[in-house]
């Protein structure tokens, strides 16, 4: 039982976990980019159309990767090149994915899907337990965590890492240095689109391996939150990324459990916490649990000033227009 449930903790997770740590690179090099639900949603539906015409998972992936970076293209070039609002931009990028994917998808709604397979390494995948969860697995799970890894090792251990760092700390310093602000932010855009089409790949050809118009139901947005969460650092993400599909997982399994409101134990007790019981019970409050989670976890961290301001990108969110 405790297996079934975790195994479906890390497919729940590892959507939020690619998405989340794509967004970080974004913000750490001082884009904000709102967008991420729009790349996601785009990289769902052209993943499992490409995979459903050509019967290769793989092409789906890379196709998927493809339309995110396509979408944080066109995010890039009118927040660095035209100096749009991010923050509006971002939004306008959602609504667009949104209702395109939805153009995009009509003619494969219930179409049966092609799910990724699950990599057996013989010898470990057998191991009681720790096989299943550790070593049977797709390969995008892996390629989550192998981000993670090169996420947190490029940003502190590289000069690349610093420059992208010190670009979103001052881009006006490091622009007098002689560096490239607008390409910088820029492979910074488009890495956080592939990692968006990715996860979107994760969802229509793993996860749920079928095209549901608007399935990435806010998991975009989650993942802006989990960057704040996780103080811009990647192996917070994770922390974060598992912390919220354990909370999803959560909310599944309670919709499976009834209360019985007419039993001698719960009838006795004052109608108005029957009733907040009803309520918390009800499918429509379970289905928000999830965003219920980051509203609370945004708020506490807003809470402790010091916190937000430690890991906060200096110019996150703010236009840089070279002067020479």
């Amino acid at each position: 039982m405790f297996e079934a449930v975790l195994l479906t903790v890390i497919t729940a997770a590892t959507p939020l976990l690619i998405a989340a740590i794509g967004e970080l690179v974004v913000e750490r090099s001082g884009v904000l980019n709102l967008g991420v639900e729009g790349m996601m949603i785009m990289g769902a539906v052209v993943g499992f159309a490409v995979a459903n015409q050509t019967g290769s998972g793989a092409l789906g992936v890379v196709a998927a990767i493809a339309a995110g970076m396509a979408m944080s293209a066109l995010f890039g070039f009118l927040v660095l090149a035209l100096v749009t609002n991010q923050v509006a931009t971002g939004l306008a990028l959602t609504i667009l994915g949104i209702g395109f994917s939805g153009l995009i998808g009509e003619a494969f709604i219930g179409v049966p899907g092609l799910k990724l397979p699950e990599l057996y390494i013989p010898g470990l995948s057998e191991i009681p337990f720790f096989g299943p969860v550790l070593f049977q697995q797709d390969a995008i799970v892996y390629l989550g965590f192998a981000l993670v890894a090169l996420v947190a090792y490029g940003l502190f251990r590289t000069r690349l890492g610093l420059v992208l760092r010190a670009v979103g700390d001052n881009h006006g310093s490091a622009h007098a240095l002689g560096y490239s602000v607008i390409r910088i932010r820029f492979a910074a855009i488009l890495f956080g689109g592939a990692c968006a089409g990715l996860a979107g790949a994760y969802l229509s050809l793993a996860y749920t391996p079928q095209w549901v118009e608007n399935m990435s139901a806010g998991r975009g947005w989650i993942a802006l939150a989990l960057v704040v969460f996780a103080s811009w650092l990647p192996l917070r993400v994770v922390i974060g990324a598992y912390l919220f599909g354990a909370v999803t997982v959560l909310n599944l399994h309670a919709q499976a459990f009834e209360f019985d409101l007419s039993s001698p134990f719960l009838s006795g007790l004052p109608g108005f916490v029957t009733g907040a019981i009803e309520i918390a019970t009800t499918s429509q409050f379970l289905s928000s649990l999830p965003y219920l989670a980051t509203i609370l976890v945004l708020v506490l961290i807003s809470a402790n000033r010091r916190l937000t301001l430690v890991n906060t990108p200096a110019c996150l969110g703010k236009p840089f227009v070279p002067d020479r």
